[in-house]
């Protein structure tokens, strides 16, 4: 399953429109006011399926995942020189990428690709291609890249 996520372009807060390779709205991501990030996840059918909280007061920024709710998992920036390194709480899963930060891979635990993300360049706004071999993991993936992205935002 291929999913495009791209940002809206004027917004006052972090929205996002994710596509499927048809160019079918998949979901919409709404960003709220709050301390730390706080982005929504709606279906197509605008029914909220998905939450991504960034608990504030941390030395390294964290991210709290919600599905319908519940809690999911975190993801976690960790202290590193040269290329980004995070931890995450979900499954087993962990994230290898490039120092750009542009194009990553979400692996298992056995080290199995789970999804494949890329930034595509020379867009207006941010833009990445997220190629998720089983589409179970869709939601999951999509809420790593965007506490990846919020993350980055944080930094700049």
């Amino acid at each position: 399953m291929k999913l495009l996520f791209k940002q809206r372009m004027f917004s006052w807060f972090d929205s996002y429109d994710i596509f499927d390779e048809f160019g079918n709205t998949v979901y919409t991501v709404r960003g709220e006011l709050s301390w730390g990030h706080l982005l929504r996840i709606y279906d197509a059918y605008g029914q909220e399926v998905g939450c991504i909280k960034e608990k504030v007061f941390t030395w390294f920024p964290k991210f709290e995942m919600y599905i319908h709710g519940n809690y999911a998992g975190s993801i976690n920036k960790e202290f590193s020189f040269f290329k980004p390194k995070f931890n995450i709480d979900y499954n087993g899963w962990m994230v290898d990428g490039d120092w750009f930060e542009w194009n990553y891979t979400i692996l298992n635990g056995t080290y199995q690709s789970v999804a494949s993300v890329s930034k595509e360049l020379w867009n207006w706004t941010d833009t990445y291609v997220i190629d998720v071999y089983d589409p179970n993991d869709a939601i999951y993936a999509l809420m790593l890249v965007l506490a990846i992205d919020a993350e980055k935002c944080s930094r700049n």
